[in-house]
Protein backbone atom coordinates (compact mmCIF):
# COMPACT_ATOMS: atom_id res chain seq x y z
CA UNK A 1 0.00 0.00 0.00
CA UNK A 2 1.19 3.49 -0.77
CA UNK A 3 1.90 6.04 1.93
CA UNK A 4 -0.95 8.36 2.82
CA UNK A 5 -0.64 11.95 1.69
CA UNK A 6 -3.17 13.50 4.06
CA UNK A 7 -2.62 13.98 7.79
CA UNK A 8 -5.96 13.61 9.63
CA UNK A 9 -4.62 15.86 12.43
CA UNK A 10 -4.14 18.76 10.01
CA UNK A 11 -7.41 20.76 9.62
CA UNK A 12 -6.89 21.44 5.90
CA UNK A 13 -6.11 17.78 5.21
CA UNK A 14 -9.06 16.58 7.31
CA UNK A 15 -11.42 18.93 5.46
CA UNK A 16 -10.09 17.79 2.07
CA UNK A 17 -10.43 14.12 3.10
CA UNK A 18 -14.03 14.72 4.15
CA UNK A 19 -14.80 16.32 0.79
CA UNK A 20 -13.09 13.46 -1.05
CA UNK A 21 -15.19 10.97 0.90
CA UNK A 22 -18.51 12.74 0.35
CA UNK A 23 -18.42 14.59 -2.99
CA UNK A 24 -20.24 12.73 -5.78
CA UNK A 25 -18.04 13.82 -8.69
CA UNK A 26 -14.34 14.29 -9.26
CA UNK A 27 -12.88 15.58 -12.52
CA UNK A 28 -10.33 13.19 -14.06
CA UNK A 29 -7.82 14.66 -16.48
CA UNK A 30 -5.97 12.45 -18.95
CA UNK A 31 -3.67 13.21 -21.87
CA UNK A 32 -4.52 12.18 -25.44
CA UNK A 33 -1.77 10.75 -27.66
CA UNK A 34 -1.50 14.10 -29.45
CA UNK A 35 -0.89 15.85 -26.10
CA UNK A 36 -4.35 17.38 -25.74
CA UNK A 37 -5.79 17.39 -22.24
CA UNK A 38 -9.08 15.57 -21.72
CA UNK A 39 -11.10 16.13 -18.54
CA UNK A 40 -14.29 14.30 -17.57
CA UNK A 41 -16.51 14.13 -14.49
CA UNK A 42 -16.56 10.69 -12.88
CA UNK A 43 -17.93 8.93 -9.81
CA UNK A 44 -15.15 7.73 -7.49
CA UNK A 45 -14.08 6.16 -4.22
CA UNK A 46 -11.22 7.68 -2.21
CA UNK A 47 -8.86 5.77 0.08
CA UNK A 48 -5.81 7.95 0.63
CA UNK A 49 -3.76 8.04 -1.56
CA UNK A 50 -5.91 6.27 -4.17
CA UNK A 51 -8.90 7.37 -6.20
CA UNK A 52 -10.79 4.51 -7.85
CA UNK A 53 -13.06 5.19 -10.81
CA UNK A 54 -15.19 2.70 -12.75
CA UNK A 55 -15.41 3.25 -16.50
CA UNK A 56 -16.80 1.79 -19.66
CA UNK A 57 -13.82 0.09 -21.33
CA UNK A 58 -14.42 1.89 -24.65
CA UNK A 59 -14.02 5.51 -23.48
CA UNK A 60 -11.50 8.08 -24.59
CA UNK A 61 -10.02 8.30 -21.09
CA UNK A 62 -9.27 4.57 -21.10
CA UNK A 63 -7.64 4.84 -24.52
CA UNK A 64 -5.52 7.73 -23.27
CA UNK A 65 -4.45 5.75 -20.19
CA UNK A 66 -3.25 2.88 -22.34
CA UNK A 67 -0.49 5.17 -23.65
CA UNK A 68 -0.05 7.82 -20.94
CA UNK A 69 -0.64 7.09 -17.25
CA UNK A 70 -0.23 10.60 -15.80
CA UNK A 71 -3.52 12.12 -14.62
CA UNK A 72 -5.00 14.95 -12.60
CA UNK A 73 -8.04 14.98 -10.34
CA UNK A 74 -10.03 17.92 -9.02
CA UNK A 75 -13.19 18.39 -7.04
CA UNK A 76 -15.61 21.13 -7.99
CA UNK A 77 -14.77 24.20 -5.98
CA UNK A 78 -16.98 24.91 -3.00
CA UNK A 79 -17.45 28.12 -1.07
CA UNK A 80 -17.80 30.16 -4.27
CA UNK A 81 -14.32 29.15 -5.42
CA UNK A 82 -12.68 29.42 -2.00
CA UNK A 83 -12.49 25.66 -1.23
CA UNK A 84 -10.21 23.84 -3.67
CA UNK A 85 -8.98 20.22 -3.77
CA UNK A 86 -6.74 18.98 -6.59
CA UNK A 87 -4.17 16.25 -7.10
CA UNK A 88 -2.11 14.37 -9.62
CA UNK A 89 -0.60 10.94 -9.98
CA UNK A 90 -0.47 7.83 -12.09
CA UNK A 91 -3.41 5.71 -13.19
CA UNK A 92 -3.55 1.97 -13.66
CA UNK A 93 -6.23 -0.01 -15.47
CA UNK A 94 -7.21 -2.74 -13.04
CA UNK A 95 -9.70 -5.60 -12.55
CA UNK A 96 -12.81 -5.82 -10.37
CA UNK A 97 -11.27 -8.61 -8.27
CA UNK A 98 -8.35 -6.37 -7.34
CA UNK A 99 -10.42 -3.42 -6.07
CA UNK A 100 -12.89 -5.09 -3.71
CA UNK A 101 -12.37 -2.57 -0.88
CA UNK A 102 -12.90 0.37 -3.25
CA UNK A 103 -15.89 -1.36 -4.83
CA UNK A 104 -17.53 -1.80 -1.43
CA UNK A 105 -16.97 1.88 -0.53
CA UNK A 106 -18.19 2.93 -3.98
CA UNK A 107 -21.35 0.84 -3.63
CA UNK A 108 -22.19 2.41 -0.25
CA UNK A 109 -21.44 5.94 -1.50
CA UNK A 110 -23.57 5.74 -4.64
CA UNK A 111 -26.42 3.48 -3.50
CA UNK A 112 -28.78 6.48 -3.17
CA UNK A 113 -27.95 7.63 -6.71
CA UNK A 114 -28.33 4.15 -8.17
CA UNK A 115 -31.80 3.83 -6.68
CA UNK A 116 -33.27 0.45 -7.48
CA UNK A 117 -30.47 -0.47 -9.88
CA UNK A 118 -28.15 -3.01 -8.23
CA UNK A 119 -24.44 -2.17 -8.29
CA UNK A 120 -23.77 -5.43 -10.15
CA UNK A 121 -26.04 -4.28 -12.98
CA UNK A 122 -24.32 -0.86 -13.10
CA UNK A 123 -20.93 -2.63 -13.25
CA UNK A 124 -21.99 -4.46 -16.39
CA UNK A 125 -21.54 -1.11 -18.18
CA UNK A 126 -18.87 0.55 -16.01
CA UNK A 127 -16.77 -2.59 -15.69
CA UNK A 128 -13.21 -1.29 -15.86
CA UNK A 129 -11.62 0.01 -12.64
CA UNK A 130 -9.13 2.84 -12.98
CA UNK A 131 -6.93 3.21 -9.90
CA UNK A 132 -5.18 6.55 -9.51
CA UNK A 133 -2.34 6.66 -7.00
CA UNK A 134 -1.90 10.28 -6.02
CA UNK A 135 1.62 11.57 -5.53
CA UNK A 136 0.72 15.26 -5.40
CA UNK A 137 -2.06 17.03 -3.59
CA UNK A 138 -3.00 20.69 -3.26
CA UNK A 139 -5.85 22.10 -1.18
CA UNK A 140 -6.81 25.52 0.04
CA UNK A 141 -9.80 27.17 1.59
CA UNK A 142 -10.76 30.44 3.19
CA UNK A 143 -11.75 30.19 6.84
CA UNK A 144 -12.70 32.72 9.47
CA UNK A 145 -9.03 32.66 10.51
CA UNK A 146 -7.73 33.27 6.98
CA UNK A 147 -6.39 31.13 4.16
CA UNK A 148 -5.49 27.50 4.85
CA UNK A 149 -3.15 26.05 2.20
CA UNK A 150 -1.55 22.63 1.82
CA UNK A 151 0.71 21.36 -0.93
CA UNK A 152 1.84 17.76 -0.55
CA UNK A 153 4.39 16.48 -0.61
CA UNK A 154 5.74 19.64 0.94
CA UNK A 155 8.65 21.16 -0.86
CA UNK A 156 11.26 22.04 1.65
Amino acid sequence: MSTRLLDPADPTDAHAAERLASEAVIWLGTVAPDGRPHTVPVWFAFDDPTVTVFSRPDTAKVGHLRTHDLVTVALDTAGQGADVVTGSGRATLSELGKVEKALDAFGRKYAPMLGSQPLDAWLMTFSLPIVVTLDRFVAWRNTADGLEYRSLPSRG
